[in-house]
């Protein structure tokens, strides 16, 4: 008697997120940090200088397989800071320090 050491595949739970609320958690996400914004934390003062929308470049810059979003900043408190990107989300520990312009500076095509 041969017995097989494999189990079997199970179903792929459908994903029950729509695309309304899959927005609401992103936009909770990236927080106030808008175009523009200037924000604080405990690592620095970052101005933001884009926010990334579209889940597969999120995903090719942050190098992360289940990235929605990205942000590119730049720490402003060094004269020579570069600009370099981010997946972190909005804390009580981030304080804005100036609004931005708009939290969607780059979206999917419809």
């Amino acid at each position: 008697m041969q017995t097989s050491m494999t189990l079997p595949a199970s179903p792929a739970a459908p994903d029950s997120m729509t695309p309304e609320e899959l927005r609401r958690v992103v936009d909770d996400q990236i927080g106030p940090r808008g175009l523009g914004a200037i924000y604080q934390n405990v690592s620095g003062a970052f101005e933001v200088l884009a926010v990334i929308r579209d889940p597969g470049r999120a995903r090719e810059l942050l190098k992360r397989r289940c990235a929605q979003w990205a942000l590119i900043v730049r720490d402003v408190l060094r004269p020579d800071g570069e600009p370099f990107v981010i997946g972190d989300v909005w804390t009580t520990s981030d304080h804005l320090v100036r609004e931005g312009r708009s939290t969607s500076t780059y979206a999917p095509a419809a």
